[in-house]
């Protein structure tokens, strides 16, 4: 048995030998895969195979597609059959939400170049003619999905894995991880020890006791999956016997279940509600190849449901019923890629699409260890998108969650219900009294907008499908109904207005407080800054910047506010969303000599924003400080007393308008709250949510991760010019971001004008075309209030970004004309954040 290798990865299913495979193909031969029974012996085994390429998560999404464009290549490769029944998809929709949702995953597949047919009922029913299609709007199908042999897809990955030199053990289990002063691991196992550079750890249902290891809380707990295959069919049977094609893989996604044929029978795989958590201990040591016993009495409405679609299902008898363990994670995506507070342990875990995922999963781990970065984008699959508020509890209550809402209406403004609310700042109860509409970012309550009091929805507001998923609403217990999810302007659309205008004429009031917070001190605190950051770190106590963390090849990783507190004393902040992604940079980046210092601060620090025209004579009342422009200049901040209360006020915000971030002690924010809500009510203050924030910096071509921000786009693609000082020493990117310059840039950042909207604005992901040629890709979208336009941002070729450029996108499947127009159609010169 080897005692050292590069890279020992954990885990026999297909995740983790396409992980070993990938990193053999990159070349890095002395590599080790340690496997506790056979191959295949976890949950890989009784996979059902299938292949969906439907995903609106670009990070989700391009490694499906990866993964199905490789598998029918292993066949040459490796000579051994991979079992890929190319029969092709079809999602069929029976309500109009669904088809919007169909229309617009059509365009993020047009931009990440998945084909995808719409289908008419009738179509439908000649590719499948057992299929009732009559209440039908349509379909959409891939044809290049299908299903595949997990058990012959692994082994044709080790096959590979083998022919270039990767070594594989099985029947050897890991009994401990532990990392060397040095920065090695050592993996020990029943076999002998281990020493390595990398661990990666693909462990499937024991991903919590890998973690646990290494001191991590995975956030991964496996769900119960249930399957049943059928006796023949007689009718299926005669179609083989004719030499008619495989009637394909059918997913009725109004009703939470897929189908398809499976020797001579069919296959049924229904996602129902109530599936529990499992394994929330690991498996047995012993375990192998388990099962579940049934609990088909969960699945009737689901059963039901598809003797109705398809007749022929109830006609046969059940020959088996799969019950296995999936593993999932809060959102329902895997998590790939390195583990935070670790260096060089990385993450391939938490896939509830394992099958369709392993291979796009492998090929970009593999590209993050050999290469220092992966090829695409992968923020949406990053492990450091959950927090340490993610814990057994929480996991099993959004994992469940998750696994029921696999086949539901993915809305962009859907806000899911379990585990809420968690976390909540001090004045959570005060924003829900004056109507708060929550939404939840890193577990914390964020109010998205506010309703009218005594504001709700009826049933006929709603106008529900009547088919097994349709919730389109957000639901608080004891609540009344506020709020209806939908892909076009919904019934919140003019409230958010009422927002925008509210803050533009007078005094707005947001709490912000799940904002990523950390301070660095010490004597190397600036220098070590200024070789990280793209910008000039500010020299001057009070001053403010907008920097960037840049990958090594000059894309984008992470966007920090930096405001210098007092001599080396930098106050860092950042995306809440991204708080332990960011931080994890920062401090896995920190000198080992102790010059620099870290202190995370987002859960002892508040922040409030107010923004409006009426900003200055509000907090004025209520504060020694001058507040003019000559004492008090924008991007800058001070310490000043807010009655008793002593707070940082940064003269910056998110919207464009006259304004500060009041960042306080978290136990003073009631107190501060409450005298900004009595120093305002004269000049009529009202709070506002994160709607209405996002809309206002659409109008002012502020910039998000990971959209127009992204470690895919050069940060001279996303038009940070300004935010890059090439007169200070190098930074962290800078020769790569300089060379990509030169070279010539792929993308430019514009601003679009969207004609002939009437209730769909765009959302980011759209597809942009030119003379019928596809030419670019929105990143986000939506109504300007205060210009009275439709805006898209978007990243095109350089070739059609020239200001007045006529182009195309397609919203919801309609083609509307876009015109690049100026950056910041809101106030470009600046003029309101001055004032």
């Amino acid at each position: 048995m080897h005692t050292t290798a590069r890279v020992v990865v954990i885990g026999g299913g297909v995740v983790g030998v396409s992980t070993l495979y990938h990193l053999a193909k990159l070349g890095w031969t002395d590599v080790v895969l340690i496997e506790r029974k056979e191959l295949t012996s976890g949950s890989t085994w009784h996979a059902a195979g299938l292949l969906p390429l439907f995903n609106l998560s670009y990070s989700a999404g391009k490694l499906h597609q990866y993964s199905v464009d490789l598998y029918p290549q292993l066949e040459a490769e490796t000579e051994l059959n991979v079992g890929f029944s190319n029969v092709s998809n079809i999602r069929l929709a029976n309500s109009k939400d669904r088809w919007d949702e169909y229309r617009y995953y059509a365009g993020v597949a047009k931009t990440i170049g998945v084909d995808v047919e719409f289908l008419t009922p009738a179509e439908v029913k000649e590719i499948w003619p057992l299929a009732e299609t009559h209440d039908l709007i349509g379909a959409i199908r891939h044809p290049a999905d299908g299903y595949i042999q997990p058990a012959d897809l692994t082994q044709a990955l080790a096959k590979g894995a083998r022919q270039r030199g990767a070594t594989i053990y099985r029947n050897t289990t890991v009994t401990g991880i532990t990392q060397k002063v040095n920065g090695e691991w050592v993996v020990a196992t029943d076999k002998g020890d281990i020493t390595c550079e990398h661990v990666v750890s693909a462990t499937g249902s024991f991903a919590r006791q890998t973690g646990a290891m290494v001191g991590l809380d995975i956030p991964v707990v496996p769900v119960e999956h249930q399957y049943i295959v059928t006796e023949q069919h007689p009718l299926i049977m005669e179609r083989k016997k004719q030499g008619l094609p495989e009637m394909g893989v059918l997913r009725e996604s109004d009703a939470s279940w897929y189908m398809r044929e499976e020797a001579g029978g069919l296959l049924l795989g229904p996602y129902e509600v109530g599936a529990p958590a499992c394994y929330l201990d690991s498996p047995a040591a012993n375990s192998e190849y388990e099962l579940f016993p049934d609990a088909l009495e969960r699945l009737e409405p689901y059963i039901l449901s598809a003797i109705a679609r398809v007749p022929a299902f109830g006609e046969v008898g059940v020959k088996k019923v799969y019950n296995g363990a999936i593993a999932y994670t809060p959102d329902g995506s895997p998590i790939v890629g390195p583990a935070w507070d670790k260096k060089n342990f990385w993450l391939n875990e938490g896939h509830s699409f394992g099958i369709t995922a392993a291979g796009g999963a492998g090929w970009q781990l593999a590209n993050w260890i050999v290469e220092g970065e992966p090829s695409i984008d992968m923020m949406g699959v990053d492990p450091r998108r959950f927090g340490d508020y993610a814990g057994e509890g929480y996991l099993v209550q959004k994992n469940e969650e998750a696994y029921a809402k696999v086949f539901t209406v993915h809305y962009p403004d859907e806000e899911r219900e379990a585990a809420r609310p968690l976390r909540q700042t001090p004045c959570y109860s005060r924003m829900k009294d004056l109507g708060a509409v929550f939404g939840s970012v890193f577990g914390w309550e964020r109010p998205n907008w506010f309703a009218p009091q005594g504001y709700e929805l009826t049933d006929a507001d709603l106008d529900r499908a009547d088919t097994i998923l349709n919730h389109n609403h957000p639901t608080v217990d004891g609540e009344p109904i506020r709020e209806k999810w939908s892909f076009r302007r919904s019934n919140y659309f003019e409230f958010v207005g009422q927002e925008c205008r509210h803050v533009t004429e007078k005094v707005g009031i947001q709490d912000m407080s799940a904002f990523a917070k950390c301070l660095i001190t010490g004597p190397g605190a600036e220098d070590w800054l200024n070789g990280l950051l793209s910008n000039v770190v500010p020299k001057k106590i009070g001053k403010l910047s907008l920097s960037y963390l840049l990958t090594k090849d000059g894309g984008v990783r992470a966007e920090f506010t930096v405001y210098k507190k007092g001599p080396q004393a930098y106050y860092l902040v950042s995306a809440g969303a991204l708080e332990r992604h960011d931080q994890d940079y920062l401090v896995k980046a920190l000198p080992t000599d102790g010059s620099v210092r870290f202190e995370r601060l987002t859960t002892s620090h508040g922040v409030l924003v107010l923004a409006g025209p009426r900003s200055r004579d509000v907090l004025a009342k209520l504060t020694r400080t001058d507040l003019s422009n000559a004492a008090f200049p924008w991007l800058t901040g001070q310490s000043i007393s807010i009655g008793a209360a002593k707070v940082d006020a940064l003269r910056v915000n998110f919207i464009g308008e006259l304004g500060w971030e009041i960042h306080h002690p978290i136990e003073m924010q009631n107190y501060i709250f409450d005298k900004l809500m009595a120093a305002g009510a004269e000049f009529d203050i009202k709070p506002f949510g994160i709607r209405a924030m996002t809309l206002m910096a659409l109008e002012k071509s502020y910039k998000l991760i990971p959209r127009e921000l992204s470690t895919e786009y050069a940060a001279y693609e996303s038009g940070l010019d300004r935010f890059i000082s090439l007169k200070k020493p190098a930074f962290h990117g800078r020769d790569a971001l300089l060379a990509r310059k030169e070279a010539g840039l792929k993308w430019q950042f514009v601003t679009l004008e969207v004609l002939g909207v009437t209730d769909a604005d765009a959302r980011g992901s759209e597809p942009i075309y030119r003379d019928g040629a596809l030419v670019g890709r929105a990143t986000s979208g939506g109504y300007g209030w205060r210009t009275g336009k439709s805006l898209a941002l978007a990243m095109v070729a350089p070739e059609h970004a020239t200001v007045g450029t006529e182009l195309e996108i397609v919203i919801l499947g309609e083609a509307h004309k876009a015109v690049v127009i100026p950056e910041s159609p809101f106030d470009p010169e600046n003029n309101a954040l001055r004032s």
